[in-house]
């Protein structure tokens, strides 16, 4: 078996034991000051590979000011450039970022010219030292690869070892593989079939992991938490992800807390497992106990769970301990107290506060216990990364929304204060006509 190390600047992916943790800026890469200092603040919270929005040839020339104005400050922090729709785009970043992150299910339009400008990335990569990330997103697929594999784990593994394929093809191996969902049973399940189809061809790529869209609060950390680790339990993933819809400086503390609790030794969740936790924040706790029990939950080898906890000695309270195992056992997909959310993290393409108008929308929506809503922060991961949603808040452009009944829009270029109220009117509507049911009703 060969196992691929890969190099992302001064960084590599795919040590034993070693898991490696990064984020994602959600400042205008244009705005070379903002994103600028935004590196500096995520570098110095331990973001050890920082990824930043990459839309256009604009962005391409602003990553390499961001890149030198970093080194001058001594910080060789690897950047990734996120690329979406573009291979040309792909091409300039490859000469400029330690990694291009490309979307299978965007890179182009038709399979022909992917394989050709995946082969031109190749190329340039290789000039430059530059890694890929082979990113697949349960719900962007594109139209080629559903019509071949369907939108399931199985199509979104499928999609990736294609591609994996293609880079062998092309004598590269400098590639790190993330299939991302926001439903953790869809996530894992695909990771899962992608790993054992790499064991079976005999080369291990690096896996990037992560939970995307998983909201924010309590349960985002849990949903995240017990998506990781259903893999990093048994071995699989070398670099992660915790996507929550708040200041990605909020992001690493979690991460750290996974990574080290399973960096070079992974945890057996099946034997010895605590009945009672010590730890030193509330957050520490749920992050453990959702490592511990949410696997075991999510794969069916339990059914509920019984746990005490102690925070800086003190006891946490009956209510509170009932509020996380609600919140696991959702994040578990086994028992549905309240509504699911999907909201991405936000990154250079929002255009309108995202963080407050989930805020908003959950404060709105949280009688509709069931439903599945989903707040995206633009069209590139909204339409198709929402795919578990019932109903969602799509932005559209600058104070513009969109509002869809699960893939399909129904009102586009509503202004932005008067969205939440449309939102609502079209659940009661349908409610009212029993036009659309909640799939987790």
């Amino acid at each position: 078996m060969r196992k691929v190390v890969v190099k992302v600047g001064n960084v590599e992916i795919g040590h034993d034991g070693e898991i490696i943790i990064q984020t994602m800026c959600n400042t205008p890469t244009a705005d070379i000051e903002a994103t600028y200092k935004q590196c500096k603040s995520l570098y110095s919270k331990g973001a050890q590979i920082i990824r930043v929005t990459t839309q256009g040839p604009k962005e391409v020339k602003s990553l390499q000011q961001i890149k030198d104005m970093l080194l001058k400050d001594g910080i060789s922090v690897p950047l990734v450039a996120d690329v979406h729709f573009s291979y040309n785009v792909a091409h300039l970043a490859a000469k400029i970022a330690h990694k291009v992150r490309i979307n299978p299910g965007n890179f182009a339009k038709d399979h022909k010219t992917a394989r050709k400008e995946f082969s031109n990335l190749v190329t340039i990569c290789k000039e430059h030292g530059t890694s890929i990330r082979i990113g697949v997103n349960h719900g962007s697929l594109g139209e080629h690869n559903t019509q071949k594999y369907g939108n399931t784990p199985e199509g979104m593994a499928e999609v990736a070892f294609e591609w994996i394929k293609m880079a062998q093809e092309f004598d590269f191996d400098q590639i790190i593989i993330s299939l991302k969902a926001s439903n953790p049973l869809v996530m894992t399940k695909a990771y899962r079939i992608l790993y054992d189809k790499m064991l079976d061809d005999g080369v291990l790529y690096p896996l990037h992991l992560g939970v995307t869209e998983a909201g924010n609060g309590e349960e985002g950390r849990i949903k995240s938490a017990l998506g990781l680790a259903t893999l990093l339990k048994d071995g699989i993933g070398s670099t992660i992800r915790v996507s929550l819809t708040e200041p990605p400086e909020n992001e690493l503390p979690v991460a750290r807390i996974i990574a080290d609790y399973f960096s070079g030794n992974p945890k057996m969740v099946k034997s010895n497992l605590p009945k009672d936790y010590f730890c030193n924040s509330y957050q520490e706790f749920i992050i453990k106990a959702a490592c511990d029990y949410g696997p075991l939950l999510l794969d069916k080898e339990l059914d509920d769970i019984s746990i005490k906890a102690y925070i800086n000695g003190a006891e946490v309270g009956k209510e509170q301990m009932e509020r996380f195992v609600d919140n696991l056992m959702q994040g578990a997909r086994r028992r549905f107290t309240k509504p699911e959310y999907i909201a991405c993290p936000g990154c250079g393409r929002t255009l309108y506060n995202l963080e407050e108008v989930f805020k908003q929308v959950k404060e709105r929506t949280s009688h509709l216990v069931g439903y599945n809503i989903a707040v995206m922060g633009c069209i590139v991961n909204g339409p198709g990364e929402m795919a578990d949603a019932d109903y969602g808040y799509v932005g559209e452009g600058k104070g513009k929304v969109s509002i869809y009944r699960g893939n399909t829009p129904v009102y586009r270029s509503v202004p932005q204060d008067e969205a939440i109220d449309k939102l609502l009117e079209l659940i009661e509507q349908d409610a009212r006509n029993r036009v659309f049911l909640p799939r987790n009703g």
